[in-house]
């Protein structure tokens, strides 16, 4: 009995490993008499053929062996064993095998035979509604003719997991079944049956070891795990499994910012609640509560002790926080940092290390090492990625001029002017400085991305009392240039590129109503500084449709004009404008019996100056992030009344309002 179970081990050893070559193909000869295994011969490959193969190029095939007639080959040998992973490593070949068809003297010819893997015909889902079939067929992007591997039919019940373990429902399953169609040579048809169970929700989360924080405020950190509740309606109550992770590092985060530094997640631990819900539970190592100590600084000669102190704003007894550290250290949104102190007086290549030199029981004592080297100055500035704008245009926008120093403030307020132009991406806003240490300077270069800014109306309806077609017609263009209108070149389809904005704008029912607008506006008027000259004409219409020469046509006819002149201050700051307007309007009256004029028929006019206070910090027009909008304004006639001497209460409404009287004030404030 011994003998045998040791001969059957022995075969085993040997047999397994023969199996497991097999897999990767065979190397078969019909002339096993003339081939010795164990004396190598050197021989030339005469020809190389292909068999089992009906879709895909035998030469590409054979180019892929690295089989090439007249090689010198060794066999047996790795140039064969090399060939047949080669052709596996494909994953086109259910089965790969190697054959010596001839020997003529040192010459061999070698048949590649390979099993094609069967394609996809098509494929069917069972246990799912059609809406979610739809969704899931862009995830799994299976098509008709794709090679079917065992890696992707796992990668497809994969994908099917996670879709619907994202929908909530944790306990999902999805077989994918190779079925052979029968109606097409070489193809299988994917049956994919799912069982997605039952959605899943959180019945409640809960804490161990916590005793900085309640549960309650834990719970409120983590946005996007949230237990089931009555009034939780806008946040669904379903395990995810990044959103998940995120949100216990918002748990370590909130503990980081009460120095609590060493704070970490023990474990966390996941179990069913029901056959509908499940209990987390994480248990938390606070650690030890950290406090500042004595912050030292090294290496400063520009700024002292006491200047980068109150900069630092970091005094010995508070709570030790990172995040705060470092915002006061480095590049703070505000500008409020020692980086940003050196970088906006010039010292580009500043350097600052903080240092934990000592930590005594629960107070960390802070060493700040500064190298603050030279100061720069800025040699070169560029602008690329724009294909429409004029580089003037951006370049008047930009603060950071060759000859002056290094300011990092200067670079974030060029970004912003550049995105309240309009005509750039403002995500895609790019700057890149290069350095040139050995001279002290640095190469600043601005890069854009356009994006359309034009606008174009075209509006049409039938309707209201009068029973016409209501039409509309307008055009902006924001980054117009009038100096290229006489330039044939430059009309595409306009002329464009000198950041001026054209508009007109035309309505119409016909003889009831008509309006005609036009607007154009220079942002830089004289080209040297940032006067604004915008200049506007428009004319309204409206009557009971009847002719100008019937006796019971009523109608109103508005004719104005403004013209605007605004400037950029410099005090209190460069966000400050002050624009001065003047408009006129002229209104005749024909029978017009709308009840919203105090007289029927006559005239009247308006002119008016109004100014303009404003102060604009908002970082983008389109989805702002920072800064504030605020404005004051004050709009008045002339005293007409105060030199004339007609008395006023005795005058009938038209000639008492035929230069009409007002001031207007308004305040507005978008934060």
């Amino acid at each position: 009995m011994k003998k045998v179970l040791i001969s059957i081990f022995l075969l085993s050893v040997f047999i397994y490993p023969t199996k497991a070559q097999l897999r990767f193909g065979a190397f078969n000869t019909a002339s096993s008499d003339k081939i010795d295994y164990t004396n190598p011969k050197t021989y030339e490959i005469g020809g190389v053929t292909i068999s089992g193969v009906n879709y895909l190029d035998e030469s590409i095939l054979i180019k892929l062996s690295g089989l090439n007639v007249g090689d010198k080959i060794e066999i047996p040998g790795d140039v064969i064993t090399n060939a047949i992973k080669s052709l596996w490593k494909q994953k086109l070949f259910s089965d790969v095998k190697i054959s010596i068809t001839k020997i003529q003297g040192s010459i061999v010819f070698l048949e590649i035979e390979l099993a094609e893997r069967p394609r996809l015909s098509r494929f069917s889902f069972k246990g799912i509604r059609k809406s979610e079939i739809d969704d899931i067929r862009e995830e799994i992007k299976l098509v008709k003719g794709k090679i079917v591997t065992e890696h992707l039919k796992t990668t497809t019940d994969n994908k099917i997991n996670e879709y619907f373990i994202d929908k909530g429902f944790l306990n999902v399953t999805a077989s994918v079944i190779e079925v052979k169609d029968t109606t097409l040579p070489n193809s299988v048809i994917l049956k994919i049956d799912v069982d997605k169970g039952n959605r899943v929700k959180i019945n409640d989360v809960t804490f161990s070891g916590n005793t900085e924080f309640e549960d309650k405020k834990l719970r409120r950190l983590m946005k996007d795990t949230k237990k089931r509740t009555w009034y939780n309606v806008l946040t669904a109550s379903k395990l995810l499994e990044p959103a998940y992770e995120d949100d216990k590092k918002k748990i370590i985060a909130k503990y980081n910012t009460k120095g609590y530094r060493d704070a970490r997640i023990v474990k966390d631990t996941i179990y069913a609640f029901d056959e509908k819900s499940i209990n987390i539970n994480i248990t938390i190592d606070e650690g030890n509560k950290y406090y500042f100590g004595n912050v030292n600084w090294a290496g400063n000669t520009k700024y002292t002790d006491e200047q980068l102190s109150r900069v630092l704003g970091v005094t010995k007894g508070d709570i030790f926080n990172q995040d705060v550290l470092d915002s006061r250290l480095f590049m703070n949104p505000n500008g409020t940092d020692i980086s940003s102190l050196y970088l906006d007086d010039g010292y580009l290549f500043f350097q600052l290390t903080p240092t934990e030199t000592m930590i005594e029981g629960d107070t960390i004592n802070l060493e700040m090492r500064i190298y603050e080297g030279p100061q720069a100055t800025v040699n070169r500035v560029t602008v690329s990625g724009n294909t429409r704008t004029n580089d003037h245009v951006i370049l008047r926008e930009i603060r950071t001029k060759p000859g002056q120093k290094f300011s990092r403030s200067d670079i974030i307020r060029t970004q912003r002017e550049l995105s309240q132009l309009g005509y750039f991406d403002p995500e895609k806003l790019g700057v890149n400085p290069v350095p040139h240490p050995e001279n002290g300077t640095v190469d600043i270069e601005y890069v854009v991305e356009e994006k359309p800014s034009d606008q174009v109306e075209l509006s049409g309806g039938w309707g209201g009392h009068i029973n016409r077609v209501v039409g509309t017609l307008g055009v902006t263009f924001n980054n117009f240039s009038a100096k290229n209108i006489l330039k044939p070149s430059s009309w595409r389809p306009l002329p464009q590129g000198d950041g001026q904005r054209l508009s007109v704008r035309a309505q119409t029912t016909g003889s009831y109503f008509q309006s005609y607008n036009m607007s154009f506006t220079e942002p830089w008027f004289g080209g040297k500084k940032p006067n604004a000259l915008s200049f506007s004409i428009y004319n309204t219409i409206q009557t009971n449709g009847q002719p100008k020469t019937s006796e019971t046509r009523q109608g109103l006819n508005v004719t104005g004009t403004s013209l605007s002149l605004g400037k950029r201050l410099k005090f209190p700051d460069d966000f400050f404008t002050l624009h001065h307007t003047i408009r006129y309007q002229h209104y005749v009256l024909s029978n017009y019996n709308a009840r919203t004029f105090i007289f029927n028929d006559g005239i009247a006019n308006n002119l008016s100056y109004g100014v303009t206070l404003a102060r604009n910090s908002v970082d983008q027009p389109i989805y702002p992030r920072s800064g504030a909008n605020i404005s004051l304004s004050a709009q008045a006639t002339p005293p007409y009344s105060l030199f004339s001497d007609k008395d006023f209460s005795t005058l009938d409404d038209k000639e008492k309002y035929k230069w009409i009287e007002l001031h207007k004030w308004k305040f507005d404030a978008t934060w």
